[in-house]
């Protein structure tokens, strides 16, 4: 809302937005990154769970001089932010426990203890890209600030990454840095959490794990690549939990550990890998960010048919995320991701591709036109009606036949949303899904460029 505002400002129209006092933290952080100082009214708490009375008292007595205000140009002045260091300078000298204090006291950390980022550490990262340390890639909300090569690498350093990560590092940063892959959403409430998916032969290169607990703890490049996504989000983007501020999370997750995908058992059962799925070359070696707001619980399945596993995936994806396929309703888009042990995959590739696994889960996961109403309006969305998305363009006419509450809908808007990956335990059954949060975080691809002198720079420049 803010961010229109701004837009709007700047054509010389005023403005004054509407804030939830829950949101005034973040709000201020916005505006500072914006660089525009903006009207707001406060409404007290949450609407949702308030009464109508007790809204209508909250907007004549709080909300509605706010706005007032803000219109007649009496707008808050926001209190100076901190002055930003120097990437160049040396900010602080002091023993390794010293430094750790500082960076958390600043809230330039996530919790844990960071490898300082000195000189040398940096450099030996930037030494893994052709590109120049000034090089800008974007500049990113929260508080305006330029991802830069040098800002990368520093953040590598911090978060445990090896020098060699670095190309991938950037190849993340580029992704999560498309508008289409909106990072201005990285703080919404729903608390979701961008994962890292690994493609070609840099997952053996650089030892990533994708067998049996790939998605724990314990391989540093999973783990401290994982980390970096989360560090830059707070750090450069600004997304900070109290006391700090950006990150609107009402709960919010932990980050997670890449994934990087089994490609030689996908190519043996005649699988397309998942990065050629996304329009890739086997050869290449590819990064895919994708947001995630939910897990589901660990899939088991048994048989030796098709349709015993792939009917399985149905049943527990559908009551997983059913719930929350209202917002990719809203907005026409919602990716869930299933990550298929190789024992499962090769039992379902014997006789199906994987378009029709996703035509499968495509026909046979439906919630009723009432229900998906209902989770809508219990959200944030007491406007929620499925015949305005079908007119607006947004839904297929499907969803809009009759106005029967009990009519059945296709949870998955099209099965090409469907993405699969072949990961995990090969001698366990076991599958899991992760689900996007609709427009915010899809899928979003880069190709990671390695430097001429991979894979040891310093050896092939003496």
């Amino acid at each position: 809302m803010l961010r229109a505002a701004a837009l709007i400002e700047k054509l010389g129209i005023p403005t004054a937005s509407i804030i939830g006092s829950g949101f005034l933290k973040q709000a201020e952080v916005v505006s500072k990154g914006l660089g525009v100082p903006l009207a707001i009214g406060v409404y007290p708490g949450a609407p949702m769970v308030d009464s109508e009375a007790e809204l209508i008292r909250k907007v004549e007595e709080s909300l509605a001089p706010g706005l007032l205000e803000g219109l007649i140009g009496k707008i808050q002045t926001l209190d100076n932010e901190e002055e930003q260091p120097d990437i160049k300078k040396v900010v602080f000298s002091g023993t390794l426990d010293e430094v750790q204090d500082y960076f958390y006291q600043k809230m330039w950390t996530d919790g844990l203890p960071i490898i300082p980022p000195t000189k040398h550490r940096v450099e030996s990262f930037l030494a893994f890209t052709d590109r120049s340390p000034e090089e800008v890639i974007a500049v990113l909300p929260q508080e305006g600030r330029e991802a830069s090569i040098e800002s990368i690498a520093v953040t590598g350093v911090m978060s445990g990454c090896k020098p060699e990560y670095m190309p991938i590092l950037i190849a993340i940063i580029e992704a999560m840095s498309d508008p289409v892959f909106r990072i201005q959403d990285c703080g919404s409430t729903p608390g979701w959490e961008p994962v890292v998916i690994l493609g070609g032969p840099i997952i053996k290169d650089l030892d990533f794990n994708f067998g049996q607990g790939m998605m724990r703890f314990g391989r540093k490049s999973n783990t401290s690549i994982g980390r970096f996504v989360r560090m830059y989000l707070r750090n450069i983007c600004g997304y900070r939990i109290p006391p700090g501020a950006g990150d609107k999370g009402s709960i919010g997750q932990s980050f997670l550990v890449a994934m990087a995908e089994d490609e030689d058992s996908a190519r043996e059962f005649g699988w397309p890998t998942y990065a050629q799925d996304r329009g890739f070359d086997a050869s290449e070696n590819i990064v895919t960010v994708h947001s995630v707001v939910s897990i589901s619980s660990p899939i088991y399945s048994a048989g030796d048919r098709a349709i015993d596993h792939v009917q399985q995936w149905a049943d527990l994806v559908g009551s997983s995320f059913t719930y929350w396929a209202h917002t990719g309703f809203k907005t026409g888009m919602w990716n869930p991701l299933i990550v298929s042990s190789p024992s499962v995959a090769k039992v379902i590739a014997k006789e199906w591709t994987k378009d029709q696994v996703r035509q499968y889960l495509y026909d046979h996961i439906k919630v009723t036109a009432q229900k998906i109403t209902h989770y809508a309006k219990m959200t944030s969305t007491p406007t929620f009606s499925l015949k305005n998305l079908v007119e607006g363009g947004i839904l297929p006419e499907e969803y809009y036949q009759s106005d029967d509450p009990e009519r059945l809908l296709n949870v998955i808007i099209h099965p090409s949303m469907v993405e699969i990956i072949v990961a995990g335990d090969p001698g366990r059954n076991q599958s899991r899904a992760y689900m996007g949060n609709h427009i915010q975080g899809p899928p979003t691809s880069r190709k990671i460029n390695l430097p001429a002198t991979w894979p040891n720079p310093k050896k092939q420049a003496d």
